[in-house]
């Protein structure tokens, strides 16, 4: 693989992203305009605007940062994508000006950041741009070593007569780090899309926001509220200061 840096994974992928995901949960967009108290919001990574856009749409003033320029050019010829300021450069450095009642990551972007420095940095950062009573949400999946065999997984993401979606991905736990490669086959050809990321857990990524100066305020299964347990696959995690 070439060298991998903040802006390879939206580079890449830029050109079919919304193809990919093409939609969104509105609980979740309902729960991030709830949180930002009519405040300012800020979401880190924040790409082709398919949370940023329908914030907007619900009266909240969405502010955006991403390494990705093939990103930002998607969300501006989107309707109002053209309104939301976005800083070009990686969010571990939060490198806007002013403080905001909201600042979000979601769709486990903050696993992007490849080191456990970079992610405690970026929770630092947070904690500097909110206002007293602003929060910092995010949205990451649970780790689930039970996916690897043998250090190594392949899935089947989707399969029609057309085209066939493949996850090919090998782990190192000593590292947290998962790299891997999202393989599309169809008419069109071979696409590969790559991807690194250092997954956090729960309890890891509560001390990275108490060394920061935030505490975790609630945590839940999903943007609908439901409680966390042992056998949820994500989390939503709220954190404040003080």
């Amino acid at each position: 693989m070439d060298v991998y840096d903040a802006e390879t994974y939206g580079d890449k992928i830029a050109p079919v992203y919304d193809e990919l995901y093409p939609g969104y949960d509105e609980n979740a967009i309902h729960r991030l305009a709830e949180l930002s108290h009519e405040g300012r919001a800020l979401e880190l990574g924040i790409g082709t605007g398919r949370f940023a856009l329908p914030l907007q749409d619900l009266g909240v003033e969405v502010h955006g940062i991403d390494a990705s320029q093939a990103m930002i050019d998607r969300l501006r010829v989107k309707p109002g994508g053209e309104r939301i300021p976005v800083t070009v450069g990686d969010f571990t450095v939060v490198g806007v000006a002013g403080e905001y009642s909201l600042i979000y990551v979601v769709f486990n972007t903050l696993f992007g950041l490849l080191t456990q420095d970079a992610q405690i940095h970026c929770f630092e950062n947070v904690a500097r741009h909110l206002t007293p009573e602003g929060v910092f949400v995010v949205e990451a999946f649970v780790p689930d070593l039970k996916r690897f065999d043998n250090g190594q997984s392949l899935k089947v993401i989707s399969l029609d007569e057309g085209a066939l979606r493949l996850d090919a991905s090998r782990i190192d736990v000593a590292q947290q780090t998962i790299t891997a490669q999202h393989v599309h086959l169809s008419e069109k050809g071979i696409q590969i899309f790559p991807v690194r990321l250092r997954y956090i857990w729960p309890s890891e990524m509560d001390l990275m926001a108490r060394l920061a100066g935030l505490r975790l305020r609630q945590r839940w299964g999903g943007w609908e509220m439901t409680p966390f347990t042992g056998s949820s696959g994500k989390h939503i995690s709220v954190y404040g200061l003080g």
